[in-house]
């Protein structure tokens, strides 16, 4: 599996399916599988059993999406790819739109 480049907190718009265009904080990234948890978007229902510390009933969460299907937004909130480049000694994402150093 390649390096995925966004990592946790970043900003990502959405580039394909139903919430196209929408855009949201990186909340859960999972290297291993190339998915990643985006808050607010991809929601689904889950019809969940009661146990002692959920009540159940439907429950409405995020899902995880591809992450070729999600890009890095610049401070235009435009989709940018993100490069490397070494700063100082010390290796940093880029946006390849605009140049600028991705900080968190």
């Amino acid at each position: 599996m390649p390096k995925m480049k966004i990592k946790k907190g970043d900003q990502v718009v959405i580039l394909s399916g139903d919430d196209k265009g929408k855009t949201g904080e990186v909340v859960k990234a999972m290297p291993s599988e190339g998915k990643v948890v985006v808050q607010g978007v991809n929601l689904v229902k889950r019809h969940t059993k009661p146990s002692q510390t959920n009540p159940g009933g439907i429950v409405t969460k995020e899902a995880p999406i591809h992450v070729s299907n999600v890009a890095l937004t610049n401070k235009d909130g435009k989709a940018t790819k993100v490069g490397y480049k070494v700063v100082d000694g010390k290796k940093v994402r880029v946006a390849r739109k605009s140049g600028e150093v991705i900080d968190k």
